[in-house]
Order: C-alpha cells, then sequence, then structure tokens
C-alpha cells in the first residue's frame, strides 16, 4: 500500500473536504482526487461518500482510516528508528569471544561506549573455531581471535597481545621463579580449562614434541574457577598474564614465564569487509586507531558499490 496515499486519504478523512486537505497536504484538488481514486482501485472499495457533500466515509472508509492511521504511524516509528542508526543514536554491536579474550577486549569495549552510549554491545561466549564462519555468515559484527584465519572476506585488526605465564599461588614452590622449563611444569598438578580451543591443543601439541606429559587433574570450566583453584594451591594454571592482572597485581597470585612456551601472542577483531551496519563502523573506527578512518572508508566504499 502506498503510505503517501493513505496520508492524502487521512487527510481528507480528517478535513472532511478534498479542497481543505488538498491545503494540508500542499497538492492540487485534482491530484488529491487521484491518489484517493487510486487507492479505492486497488482495494476494490469506494472510501467516500460522493453523494455527501462533507466527505462522509463509508464503512470501508472508516476501517481503512484506523488502520492507515496505525499504519504511518509505525512507518514514521520506522522512519525513525532508521535515522537513529545513522546517527548512531541506537544499535548493537555482537562480538564473539572466549572467555580469556574478553579481558583484552574490556578497554577497547570502555573507548567505544565513551563514544557512543547509545549503542549496546553484545559479547557472547563462542567457541574460537566458529568464530570467523559466524563473522563471515553475518551471525557476529566481530570476533576475537589468536590465530589467522583461513575463510575469506574479513577484516584482521590488530587490538592487543598476551603472554601465556604460569599462575601458582604466592606460597607455591615455583612462586618465586624467575622462569621455570616445561618439565617443572610437567611435574605439578595442573589445573586446565574443559572448554576445547586452538590455543589449549597448540599448548598440548607443544608439551607431546618434547616428550613431557602435562599433569592435568582438575578441569573447570571457567577462568574464575581455575583463578581460584590456584589460589587455594589445588595446582598450577597456564593461562595468557591479561586474565589475571588483577590478581597477579594484589599477590594473589604469581605470574611465572615458561621457557619455550610464554611469548607474546597477538589478538585481533575479525569483521567482514563489507556489509556492516553503522554501529559496527562506528567500532571498526575505534578498534583501529589513528588510521582507521580511510579503512573505514575503503571499507565503506566497497560497501555501497557491491
Amino acid at each position: 500500500m502506498d503510505i503517501a496515499a493513505l496520508k492524502t486519504f487521512l487527510a481528507v478523512a480528517q478535513e472532511r473536504s478534498f479542497s481543505r486537505a488538498a491545503a494540508k497536504v500542499h497538492r492540487t484538488q485534482p491530484a488529491v482526487s487521484q491518489a484517493v481514486r487510486r487507492l479505492e482501485v486497488d482495494l476494490g472499495e469506494q472510501l467516500f461518500d460522493r453523494s455527501s457533500k462533507n466527505g462522509t466515509l463509508t464503512d470501508a472508509g472508516k476501517v481503512l482510516q484506523n488502520y492507515g492511521q496505525r499504519l504511518v504511524r509505525l512507518a514514521e516509528e520506522a522512519e525513525s528508528a532508521m535515522r537513529e542508526l545513522r546517527d548512531l543514536r541506537r544499535g548493537r554491536v555482537l562480538i564473539g569471544a572466549n572467555e580469556a579474550a574478553v579481558h583484552t577486549l574490556l578497554p577497547l569495549i570502555g573507548r567505544f561506549r565513551h563514544s557512543y552510549p547509545d549503542i549496546a554491545i553484545d559479547v557472547r561466549r563462542v567457541p574460537a573455531r566458529q568464530i570467523a564462519v559466524e563473522v563471515q555468515q553475518g551471525s557476529l559484527d566481530f570476533g576475537a581471535l589468536t590465530f589467522r584465519p583461513t575463510e575469506e572476506g574479513l577484516l584482521e585488526i590488530p587490538v592487543g597481545s598476551d603472554e601465556l605465564v604460569l599462575l601458582v599461588s604466592p606460597s607455591h614452590i615455583l612462586a618465586k621463579r624467575r622462569q621455570v622449563t616445561m618439565a617443572e611444569v610437567g611435574a605439578h598438578p595442573v589445573v586446565a580449562h574443559n572448554d576445547p580451543s586452538p590455543a589449549r591443543e597448540r599448548v598440548l601439541r607443544l608439551f607431546e614434541e618434547h616428550h613431557i606429559p602435562l599433569n592435568m587433574v582438575i578441569a573447570l570450566p571457567s577462568l574464575d574457577g581455575i583463578k581460584r583453584a590456584v589460589e587455594l594451591n589445588l595446582g598450577v594454571a597456564l593461562l595468557p598474564r591479561r586474565c589475571a592482572v588483577t590478581e597477579i597485581a594484589s599477590k594473589r597470585l604469581m605470574a611465572v614465564p615458561v621457557g619455550g612456551v610464554s611469548r607474546k601472542r597477538e589478538v585481533t577483531l575479525v569483521c567482514r569487509k563489507a556489509h556492516r551496519s553503522h554501529a559496527a563502523d562506528a567500532f571498526l573506527k575505534v578498534a583501529g586507531g589513528p588510521g582507521s578512518h580511510a579503512a573505514a572508508a575503503d571499507a565503506l566504499k566497497t560497501q555501497r558499490s557491491s
């Protein structure tokens, strides 16, 4: 149904006059009459009693007036919502990450919220292997990874780095060491995360290559649980340093580098090169730093041309 014609009909119904309605909508009276006539043809119903001089509505006209007012309000609300999306006064950014990556994302989320307080951020726990695929398919706006994805059509933005360390309680025998060997780690009970990930598999493979078995005696579903178990001296844990920044600063946990294992790893955000939302483009600018405006402009050109 033509919204413009519907608005013209509603003006006639309200004014009870084609001439007054024409003046209200800034159109000629013949144009108003033609718009109403086209609407009547489309609906197969007469909307005004032509025998009446005051523009009396027929039963069909009364029904259309009721529904038409609601349709016009919905159309206006939709237009307003689109303007708010363009003006970044509403919207949502959906990010996929594993539990460890969330700690790297928090400073970025803080900067974004400072610049765009009306846009919601939704970080969902997604297995690392699925993240790039879901971003590619549009189920996620962004994904946080510590490895290069093989999927095509993705943009990668470095957002930070981290280091895998051995977390031990302050009373542990390894707590005062500047560095430990892989063999020393293998000699102690290990508290591990029970959620498989590429990062976990890389560590396990590394120990296997050196023929050093890991004594994983406790598997827990959360990083907070793992850190608490280490505090209680139930074992040691190999985790990214950033995951335990607060506990390390307060001396509740000690972080010890592991020779051959502890090395910097880059945390990157991946997003689609094209067909992003306005909110996602704004998040990309914040994540990309000083050079992001040109990158975002290039991406926007790609989005418009495709």
